[in-house]
């Protein structure tokens, strides 16, 4: 979907001549187009997902969608799909992906991602969830894949620190915390080692089959550089699809003077 601006343009140098009346050419306002970005991102617990999907929203103005959110948004406003879903998890199992797809469908097609396009946060997570919404049509212009070591990870989970009075989350090796509150700092219960090695081995174990849906969309991004230089990468790779999309958005971004961004019949 490509929304439309028009772009005003200054008058031609030399369109009049001294005593002489000279018609001046016709000038039509060129048409901006800015592509819709459809974007996916994934990355195991402690890659730096949440950080990284707050910058892409703020400089590329995507719609962020996450599963859980739309699944406690449907449950609450008792909607079909949220009354399904609470039936399977009010029985304590998982909700199924046919259900879940229909959540996902809804919100793609609600009318601020239509205008601004979406960055799917974290799903598919299994390659029965990418397999049934490849099969609904729904995918990515670009698939972000942040690869962090797994031992970075769990350094980065066991050391991160909560203080109760703030809300601010410290680490004790990357963020160290004032030594005047360390003593109040909590450990959440789902930060040790142990908790962190299950969740990591869990997205190990389905991430490789979900990028294989997407291998052709694929970006990987190193995340164990700093959190600017993850975004600067990110950015790289958004912006070549936006350039693949629409050249003209990319020119006219990327001009020294606005002058060069018009159009003269």
């Amino acid at each position: 979907m490509l929304s439309q601006q028009r772009v005003v343009m200054p008058r031609q140098p030399g369109a009049f001549r001294s005593g002489k009346a000279v018609a001046r050419p016709v000038r039509r306002p060129i048409i901006k187009t800015t592509a819709m970005l459809k974007v996916m991102i994934s990355g195991a617990p402690a890659a730096g997902k949440g950080t990284q999907c707050a910058k892409i929203i703020d400089k590329y103005n995507l719609v962020h969608i996450s599963v859980g959110d739309i699944l406690r948004d449907e449950v609450k406003n008792g909607t079909a799909a949220g009354k399904k879903a609470k039936d399977f998890m009010d029985r304590g199992v998982l909700v199924p992906d046919e259900v879940v797809v229909e959540m996902v469908k809804s919100r793609l097609a609600q009318d601020d991602v239509k205008q601004r396009g979406w960055l799917l946060d974290g799903y598919p997570r299994s390659a029965s969830q990418a397999e049934a919404i490849e099969k609904e049509g729904i995918r990515p212009d670009l698939f972000l894949l942040i690869q962090v070591p797994d031992e970075l990870l769990v350094e980065r989970v066991v050391g991160r620190r909560l203080d109760p009075m703030t809300g601010a989350i410290y680490h004790l090796k990357y963020n160290p915390p004032p030594p005047e509150i360390v003593g109040r700092l909590q450990q959440r219960s789902d930060d040790t080692e142990e908790k962190c090695r299950v969740r990591v081995d869990t997205h190990n174990a389905n991430v490789g089959a979900v990028v294989g849906y997407y291998t052709d969309v694929m970006k990987e991004i190193d995340g164990t550089k700093s959190m600017d230089a993850v975004f600067q990468d990110i950015s790289a790779a958004l912006d070549e699809v936006i350039t693949k999309k629409d050249p003209l958005e990319a020119y006219c971004k990327d001009a020294p003077a606005a002058d060069e961004c018009r159009v003269y019949e």
